[in-house]
């Protein structure tokens, strides 16, 4: 199944696997509706100490206003993780179902830091890319999650081991959520596609050691080894699959790690 420009499989998966796109069927952008987003590339070099009016940066109070906390750090990690899930769900959501990838290099995705998704990510080239795993982490770790996790401990001190597993936990709801749907129609094929290509992916060095898987009978159940900080937010707990079966009662940087 061929890519088509409007990505419109993805649909009805929901918001986060949604992926706006400014292409017609030329292919060529349609710069009007583009005008003053920065791309995930120019946002990820920006994110230094020093940065000012940095869109990430932003974001990531925004999120702190709304969660009500005054730690930047916990608002921090929990806006990766956000950012990572619809990474990896428009990007898994598109090699199931299309057998294909459009190239999703951060030079080419708009980021609107107010808005939620799916109208956050604007994909501004239609460049159809293989399926296969290796092609998919190369895109969504090494073009994105690397550079952010560098601007992140950078300015934020948050540890590798969090945001690894902030990645790791992104994909693996992803893939569950895509399971789910499949399953509810169906689509057994689309079931086996999802569980062989996560199971691939948490093959990746950098996902490897981030957790666990918890079920051999459910392919995408996870369990990981580090804490997003959800539980530091005020009315916050610990998610389905932290490595804390309750919330902590020990110092704020206990869970970094």
């Amino acid at each position: 199944m061929d890519l088509e420009p409007e990505l419109a499989a993805l649909r009805p998966l929901g918001g986060f696997f949604v992926l706006r796109t400014c292409v017609g069927a030329s292919g060529v952008a349609r710069g009007q509706e583009l005008a003053g987003l920065p791309t995930l590339a120019e946002t990820y070099a920006l994110l230094t100490p020093d940065a000012q009016d940095n869109p990430l940066a932003s974001r990531i109070t925004m999120v702190a206003d709304r969660l009500r906390t005054r730690e930047l750090r916990v608002s921090a990690s929990l806006t990766q993780q956000a950012l990572a899930a619809r990474l990896w769900s428009a990007a898994l959501g598109c090699a199931v179902l299309y057998g294909r990838l459009p190239d999703l290099d951060a030079r080419l995705l708009r980021w609107d830091f107010r808005a939620s998704a799916p109208d956050d990510l604007w994909l501004t080239a239609l460049r159809p890319r293989p399926a296969d795993a290796a092609t998919l982490a190369g895109i969504v770790l090494h073009s994105h999650l690397v550079p952010l996790e560098a601007g992140l401990k950078s300015c934020y001190g948050i540890a590798a081991g969090l945001l690894r597993g902030n990645a790791a936990s992104a994909l693996a709801g992803a893939a569950r959520e895509l399971e789910r749907w499949a399953r509810a129609g169906g689509l057994s094929d689309v079931v086996a596609r999802t569980r062989a290509l996560t199971a691939e992916l948490f093959t990746h060095p950098d996902l490897r050691t981030a957790g666990t898987p918890t079920d051999a009978s459910v392919g995408t159940a996870f369990r990981r080894r580090s804490c997003c900080l959800y539980y530091r937010v005020p009315g916050g707990g610990v998610c389905g699959d932290c490595c804390f079966i309750r919330p902590p009662r020990s110092s704020p940087g206990a869970a970094s790690g």
